[in-house]
């Protein structure tokens, strides 16, 4: 029951080439920035990423992207990261696009064993009618398209089927959590990184404070140990590096 690895290299040492990873954070808000260096420092290649964004240039999921390291991302948000938009353009980097609320759903279907759903998010767009740039070509033109998806009707309504994601591995940080890997997100951080531990076959979990087990209140914990199969413990310096996306100050 002791999931706790003695370092973030040891717990990211088995990542091999091409495997798919679910990270989680919003922003810079609850990423899981000390996994993400340890396995740039690792080495791992051609991966395949799902995250809501890719980080920026520097932090996050970018310090991955930079090095070349990314091969295809699943996101929904990509706009503050120069480097991400050069290897798309220029046919680098795979990219599927997915609206928010479905990409945190198929996430969560996957983590739960729901192999696909009907959502309204997408209808009447390329999200379901196909046709947005997955990949480009060299050229600019588009190499590889996405696929139309089924539609059904629901009450009326029309509704696409969205396909739950599941992963080989996850990463995610936590504000506290204990040594089961049971895991409280704090705040902000509360955003995709539950959702992303559910969906890794194999979950790390770096907290910023490790406590024994019994020291959080059942009813305080958000994500349970059975999703949790690898924690780091944080060092006090690495808990508290934390940078504002865009900070704001006023006059």
């Amino acid at each position: 029951m002791n999931k706790v690895r003695g370092s973030a290299a040891e717990a990211v040492a088995d990542i091999a080439d091409g495997a798919s990873l679910a990270v989680g954070g919003f922003g810079l808000s609850g990423v899981p920035e000390v996994l993400i260096r340890a396995l740039s420092e690792q080495g791992a290649q051609g991966l395949e990423v799902v995250s809501n964004n890719c980080g920026v240039d520097g932090r996050g999921l970018g310090v991955l992207l930079a090095a070349g390291r990314i091969t295809r991302v699943t996101g929904s948000y990509v706009g503050e990261n120069k480097e991400f938009a050069r290897q798309y353009l220029s046919g680098e980097l795979e990219v599927e696009l997915t609206p928010q609320g479905t990409l945190a759903e198929r996430l969560r279907a996957g983590g739960a064993g729901i192999p696909a759903f009907y959502t309204p998010a997408g209808v009447g767009t390329q999200v379901a009618g196909g046709g947005l740039p997955w990949r480009h070509a060299p050229d600019g033109s588009v190499a590889v398209a996405s696929p139309p998806k089924e539609i059904r009707d629901f009450d009326g309504r029309p509704h696409v089927l969205e396909h739950g994601i599941t992963t080989d591995f996850a990463l995610v940080r936590a504000w506290r959590g204990d040594r089961h890997g049971n895991l409280v997100f704090r705040r902000a951080a509360a955003n995709f990184n539950p959702l992303a531990a559910m969906a890794g076959k194999v979950t790390v979990a770096e907290v910023e404070e490790l406590v024994e087990p019994g020291d959080l209140a059942p009813d305080a914990v958000h994500l349970p140990g059975i999703y949790v199969q690898r924690v780091v413990a944080l060092s006090a310096a690495e808990a508290t590096d934390k940078q504002i996306e865009k900070r704001t100050v006023r006059s």
